[in-house]
């Protein structure tokens, strides 16, 4: 059967389901069945499953003729996806195409989930297209005789590579690859992303640098122009301090209109803790709700959360509260609304969540933002030119990741062992590892057999084995199976299972939250309130409660910060603001001297005329800072002296050049300082006032002696020490423990900190060791973000206003340093002093 042959057969599949391929499809089609690898780039929901399923189904026909009379068994296609909800998507679709045809191609799923009975039955006989997650092929990988289970495979496509790429995930992904294109040289390798900026550099990290793979590769990008709509959710009366906070709930009525007139609508919150807490005041204003309301995040339950999601499509829900975990690709046709609570902190994650709605090709989505306070109509304003530019980031790969090299290195030696001469190319090959040095690869190789240079005298880190042949091999049955109960990259606090007194599992929560609980105390979790009764085996035994009053669970690493991209998009649309006037809102126009063509006549947002009066008072205390200049603002209280800096670089960066001004200005004179920081700035209080003179002269905003300055200023020692935990359990340096009988977090922290002491003193060239100060300062400070920040406010004009009292702009800063301290209540009634105080000054 010839090409043309093969796609009339897509093509009249298409017709019966009044469908009409998209060219990016056809052209998928095409790039494939001439044996090439590639990158596809297309929007949510329209229709990237089929643009590669089908040409893999085609191959195969072409491959075996007489396929309708016999079935060629064994694993043909593996489809990596990063989220287990998205495999029962993908499975649909591809059971659609295979069953229409009569091509009896199976399909199967194997990930954390698959119950071990279909996990044996795989092992007897996979199923043609396998769905599965980057651990579970790792798993796979540490199989024996894994090359024959590989032997037939002719496809493995990546789905999401944007969710993957920037992770460790996506470095196990990569170094997996590497070993598939040894072992199955023929396999055509796909990746499939939506939002993402570096698209060439994606490429090349998936299919490696300057390798056949990539010399063979096409990147196809689908030119739909999906129509996104963004709607604000303005409230009628805007503070001219803005302070609300985190949770938004004060307009928590604005949005029951929205979810009444809409067939189904998912409401996106940013974190776990605020999830339960929007959808228990959803229910107690609304109880009418009750059973037409649901949440989903990634603590709740596998049967809970596949309930909601079939629910979803069935039409038998109005509305979801839920967190990222319905972020990606699932296709929930009665989804017509989204609702984003606070600012989604990255375009790339605005753009996903808005493609929930309207997921299918042509339709219109509508994402409505609900600012949890004043100062996020801003971000509103600047993501909606966002959406019209389709302005997103880039993710950024890892490089020389040594612990998921380890991992991997003691996966092959699980299986069928390795000899290093012929895995060092594959893992060169790799953009992870591109640039790893001979030294360093017999540095890991003398790790992983002897447990490097301090630890040789203990059996347990002598993992692998070098047998007569130079095979390295792991021949003690208890390691191999603590490696695979360990296999991932993903670290988290300890979880314990929380389950009911008389039976029934409900989910998952970190011990580090309800170790604070005594027996008794109530908390609500998946939308109850449950009574705690005992901390057992890692088991948390409750009982349902009647108790109103209860406390909601928060999860560790809760805030995230802007992307670069949205910090730049901010500053862009302060500009804007800095040159707006009364006059020219009443206009509804834009036409400040002096600015650039581009902005001239330029329509004012929304977002930006309801925040008019805020810009005013903002103005009349002090300036919004305009394209050119940096703003400091200082002022007395009786907390202190205060000094507010704007940066607009997210809190991350923030909390990174805090400490080191702060550092730089002790150094100058000896001064003690408390540090505040939000997305939009940093504050410094201290007992006296700083000499801003002396800041000036000295140049302390320079980009030079960073990173000396850095270790100083931020201890970075002990933060290097908590990363190096999660690179000692990805390493296998620590074990977590068994299912159901896991290590306490504060066991794992000592044993951890025991070996990142024993290597500071007697190994400081351990690379393991180095990694954690790497990875310290490149994503977690982000250092070189940092610098970038710091270098463009050398460059800028440095305005700095002596204020009266607290400025707009400022007050989030200061709420957010004394939500750290006081409760709600205590919070709401001081602050509303404070306004009053200072709205009559």
């Amino acid at each position: 059967m010839n090409k043309k042959q093969l796609l009339k057969i897509a093509d009249t599949w298409f017709e019966t389901q009044n469908w009409k391929p998209f060219p990016f499809q056809k052209q998928t089609w095409d790039a494939f069945l001439q044996g090439k690898n590639g990158l596809l780039n297309a929007p949510t929901g329209s229709g990237k499953t089929y643009a590669l399923w089908i040409p893999i189904v085609l191959d195969y026909i072409r491959n075996n003729p007489d396929f309708k009379t016999t079935h060629k068994q064994g694993l043909k296609t593996i489809w990596i996806t990063p989220l287990r909800a998205l495999s029962v998507e993908i499975e649909q679709a591809a059971n659609r195409f295979a069953q229409e045809i009569g091509s009896s191609l199976t399909v199967g799923i194997r990930t954390g989930d698959t119950p071990q009975k279909i996990r044996a039955a795989q092992k007897k006989q996979m199923p043609d297209l396998l769905i599965t997650t980057p651990e579970s092929l790792q798993l796979l990988l540490s199989s024996k005789g894994y090359a024959k289970t590989f032997r037939n495979l002719n496809a493995i496509v990546i789905d999401e590579w944007h969710e993957l790429l920037g992770t460790k995930r996506g470095v196990q992904v990569e170094l997996a690859l590497s070993r598939l294109k040894t072992v199955t040289p023929k396999i055509k390798i796909w990746g499939i992303s939506a939002t993402i900026g570096n698209l060439q550099e994606a490429r090349e990290v998936l299919l490696g640098p300057d390798s056949e793979a990539f010399r063979n590769s096409v990147l196809i990008k689908a030119n739909l122009n999906k129509k996104i709509k963004v709607r604000s959710v303005i409230p009628e009366k805007m503070e001219t301090f803005p302070w609300r906070g985190h949770l938004g709930l004060h307009l928590l009525d604005e949005i029951i209109p929205i979810i009444r007139k809409s067939k189904t609508t998912l409401i996106f919150t940013n974190t776990r803790s605020q999830c339960e807490i929007w959808f228990q005041r959803i229910l107690q204003r609304y109880p009418e709700f009750a059973g037409e309301l649901a949440m989903h995040h990634g603590s709740i339950n596998k049967e809970t959360r596949l309930w909601v999601e079939q629910a979803i499509r069935d039409e038998q829900l109005k509305a979801v509260v839920a967190t990222s975990s319905l972020d990606l690709g699932v296709d929930f046709a009665p989804v017509e609304t989204i609702i984003q609570i606070g600012g989604p902190k990255g375009v790339a994650r605005f753009l996903q969540r808005a493609g929930r709605s309207g997921h299918r090709p042509g339709e219109e989505s509508v994402i409505y933002f609900l600012p949890t306070h004043a100062m996020e109509l801003i971000e509103a304003s600047a993501l909606q030119k966002a959406v019209k530019h389709t302005v997103v980031e880039d993710r950024i790969p890892y490089l020389q990741s040594y612990d998921v090299l380890v991992q991997y290195l003691t996966t092959l030696a699980v299986s069928d062992g390795f000899f290093p001469k012929d895995i060092f190319p594959e893992v060169k090959s790799t953009f992870c590892y591109q640039s790893l040095t001979r030294d360093e690869w017999e540095w890991i190789l003398n790790f992983v057999t002897r447990g490097s240079q301090t630890l040789q005298a203990y059996d347990e880190y002598k993992k692998i084995e070098i047998e007569e042949d130079g095979k390295f091999k792991v021949n003690n049955r208890a390691i191999a199976m603590r490696h695979r109960l360990q296999i991932g990259t993903i670290v988290s606090d300890a979880v314990l299972a929380v389950k009911y007194l008389g039976g029934g599992y409900i989910g998952t929560i970190e011990e580090w939250f309800i170790s604070k609980l005594n027996p008794g105390d109530v908390f609500t979790f998946a939308g109850k309130n449950l009574e705690l009764y005992q901390i057992k085996n890692m088991q948390v035994i409750v009982k349902r409660s009647k108790q109103k009053n209860s406390r909601f669970p928060s999860w560790a690493g809760g805030r995230m910060t802007f992307s670069a991209q949205m910090s730049e998009l901010l500053r862009e649309e302060m500009f804007v603001a800095s040159n707006i006037s009364s006059s020219k809102v009443e206009n509804d126009t834009l036409t400040p001297k002096g600015v650039e063509v581009s902005h001239k006549n330029a329509k004012i947002s929304r977002e930006l005329k309801a925040l008019s009066h805020i810009f005013e008072r903002q103005k009349r205390e002090s300036i919004i800072p305009g394209k050119d200049e940096f703003l400091i603002e200082t002022f007395k209280t009786r907390e202190g002296h205060h000094a507010i800096f704007y940066p607009f670089e997210g809190r991350f960066v923030h909390e990174a050049m805090a400490s080191l001004l702060a550092y730089r200005i002790s150094l100058l004179s000896p001064i003690t300082f408390s540090l505040a920081f939000n997305d939009y700035g940093f504050e410094l209080l201290s007992d006296q006032p700083i000499d801003m003179q002396q800041v000036f002269d000295n140049d302390l905003f320079t980009s030079e002696f960073l990173m000396d300055d850095l270790q100083k200023s931020l201890n970075s020692t002990e933060m290097a020490r908590r990363k190096f935990r999660d690179i000692a359990v990805i390493s296998g340096l620590v074990f977590t423990g068994f299912p159901n009988k896991m290590i306490k977090t504060k066991h794992l922290q000592s044993n951890s900190q025991l070996l990142f002491s024993v290597f500071r003193d007697y190994e400081p060239d351990n690379l393991l060791f180095q990694q954690a100060f790497r990875e310290t300062f490149e994503h977690q400070l982000e250092e070189g973000r940092l610098r970038k920040a710091m270098e463009r406010i050398a460059s800028q004009t440095i305005v700095w206003k002596a204020c009266n009292k607290p400025t707009p702009f400022a007050f989030p800063i200061i709420t957010d340093r004394m939500r750290e301290k006081l409760s709600s209540e205590k919070l709401e009634d001081r602050i509303k002093k404070m306004m009053a105080q200072w709205e009559n000054l």
